[in-house]
């Protein structure tokens, strides 16, 4: 008479099934969206490492979709490096972010955006940091996600759409598209079976969040430069 085999999760957690998602070790943060946590490995955004958001074009609705996983970071300061546009003051506490909490990283190159987002990673003080990146060298967002790994931090990279033909070590990579009341969720990468249909995920309609004529007159939200960083953060 044979043993049954032991499953994958008894002979190492990180272990899962093709037909599963993975259960995994790290902690999750809820996304706030049921449809979309039931389709996320753990149920949720993992912390401590990359997550790729694909978008046709920065402000599709990444902000709107993170909101709820951004409430959850409490009082730890939030990072936004290389915004589109600045953060607007009335937008931003409408989905209930305090300007107090942002952090705001502006970068004249695309490598110091990078090496600012490490260096937060590497300090584990945010409880979010949000990237928006034209284009990262493969090297790039592997020093970034071993970055995150030492953290707690709910690390999002906002990309083109045209990068999920590119490799990535993120563990989560979704491809945003605008639709009528919300997002188009295409899960690009994912710890268990591919999904083909695309998710519909209601938004409700806000404030601009990021805008070229932001209205920041009640508070600024703290302004470093690239480089000063590291400082900043010890502070």
């Amino acid at each position: 008479m044979t043993s049954a085999m032991p499953s994958p999760e008894a002979i190492h957690p990180s272990l899962w099934r093709a037909s599963q998602l993975a259960r995994g070790r790290g902690r999750v943060v809820d996304t706030g969206y049921p449809a979309l946590s039931a389709e996320l490995p753990g149920g949720g955004w993992p912390l401590g490492a990359l997550v790729d958001l694909l978008v046709q074009q920065p402000g599709v609705g990444e902000l709107r979709l993170l909101r709820p996983a951004l409430s959850e970071a409490g009082s730890r300061p939030i990072a936004f490096v290389q915004p589109p546009h600045v953060p607007d003051g009335l937008g931003l506490s409408y989905i209930g972010l305090s300007l107090d909490q942002l952090l705001r990283v502006k970068a004249q190159k695309a490598a110091d955006a990078l090496w600012s987002a490490e260096q937060i990673l590497r300090a584990g003080s945010c409880g979010a940091l949000i990237l928006w990146a034209q284009y990262a060298q493969a090297a790039s967002l592997r020093r970034l996600h071993l970055a995150a790994q030492s953290s707690e931090t709910l690390f999002v990279m906002v990309r083109p759409l045209a990068s999920a033909q590119d490799a990535s070590p993120a563990l989560l990579r979704l491809a945003l598209k605008p639709s009528a009341d919300g997002l188009t969720v295409d899960i690009v990468k994912r710890r268990g079976p591919s999904r083909t249909e695309p998710l519909s995920i209601p938004l409700q309609p806000t404030p601009v969040l990021l805008s070229r004529h932001a209205r920041l007159s009640r508070r600024s939200p703290a302004e470093v430069a690239a480089r000063s960083l590291q400082t900043e953060l010890v502070a």
